[in-house]
């Protein structure tokens, strides 16, 4: 945000936080979803990368479409190891994970 709107949402009385702040969630809490969002986007790169859509990664991985589009998306009900299972499956290396893993990105402004 520029800091000339945060100036002016403030002096209106707006708070200015990030999602973290707004959610009160804790630094595992954070750091889980941060992961698992990094996860998700990397599937998707991969998946365009090897030029596939999501019909066809599904086919490959046994599973469905609207599946594939949960697990691009992060929805809660996509488990971190369906992410890493199917990453695997597209051929990312244990050091390519491990990369994702651990890369720390900041939380998401509110």
């Amino acid at each position: 945000m520029r800091e000339e709107k945060k100036r002016r949402l403030e002096a209106k009385g707006w708070k200015i936080g990030s999602a973290r702040d707004f959610l009160g969630l804790t630094d595992e809490e954070a750091a889980y979803i941060e992961m698992k969002l990094r996860l998700a986007a990397s599937l998707r790169a991969r998946r365009q990368h090897r030029g596939l859509t999501q019909a066809e990664l599904a086919r490959l991985l046994k599973s469905s479409q609207s599946r594939i589009a949960k697990m691009e998306a992060a929805e809660p009900s996509v488990s971190l190891d369906l992410l890493i299972r199917s990453l695997l499956a597209l051929g990312a290396s244990n050091r390519e994970l491990s990369r994702i893993i651990s890369t720390h990105s900041p939380a998401p402004a509110a």
